[in-house]
């Protein structure tokens, strides 16, 4: 992809935007990666090609090195010039009994606040479009079970989390490598109910086509 321009930064002709030069942050990353997966899914890139390019953009440490790997995919829906989608500031579930499910392509926001009886509540980050470094989950739950499906690089915390009669279950970090790109906070309550943090077993590729695992 040497030549190409990004459209982060991207330069007016008379030669490459300085901007290319500028240290990437997590989130430059995460809007990199963001645009691989989905390009992946729609079958512009082949598997091997999203494989090197996943692990080049969570290593990639200018905007210039971001920029070559995303130049000729087309940017993420809701995203312009490189500007990243806006992420709501609060998500609020009330749910007395049966289900709420968040997955795929959804904007994480910046707090969640759950309060819910008896309710199974899923919110899955795998496929999530991820803008902060930083989720809080403010908890009153009675009842059901939260399960949090957690991609590479999400960090799932609980240790703020009260728990009576419960059942609280993190599993590790599949790729320790990995840099954390999310961290999960839980906080408030939970009681008679189960928390469940889990790491998909399946690959970048598999999860991009989800109907065939």
């Amino acid at each position: 992809m040497s030549g190409e321009t990004s459209r982060i930064g991207r330069s007016d002709g008379h030669g490459a935007s300085p901007a290319l030069a500028l240290r990437a942050s997590h989130a430059d990353r995460d809007r990199a990666v963001d645009v691989l997966r989905l390009a992946g899914g729609d079958g512009r890139l082949t598997a091997a090609e999203l494989d090197e390019r996943l692990e080049a953009a969570l290593t990639a440490r200018t905007l210039g090195e971001l920029a070559e790997l995303t130049a000729d995919l087309p940017l993420v829906a809701g995203a312009s010039h490189g500007v990243p989608v806006e992420a709501k500031e609060v998500l609020r579930v009330d749910q007395q009994g049966g289900s709420f499910r968040r997955d795929g392509r959804w904007v994480v926001p910046r707090r969640v606040e759950l309060q819910s009886s008896w309710a199974d509540v899923t919110l899955d980050l795998t496929e999530a479009v991820i803008t902060q470094d930083t989720l809080h989950i403010a908890m009153a739950m009675c009842g059901g079970t939260l399960r949090l499906v957690a991609g590479p690089g999400v960090v799932v915390n609980t240790d703020s989390l009260s728990v009576s009669y419960g059942k609280v279950k993190v599993a590790p970090a599949a790729d320790v490598g990995v840099p954390t790109i999310l961290q999960v906070e839980l906080v408030g309550s939970i009681a008679y109910g189960r928390v469940v943090a889990k790491v998909p077993r399946r690959t970048f590729r598999q999860r991009l086509h989800r109907g065939s695992a």
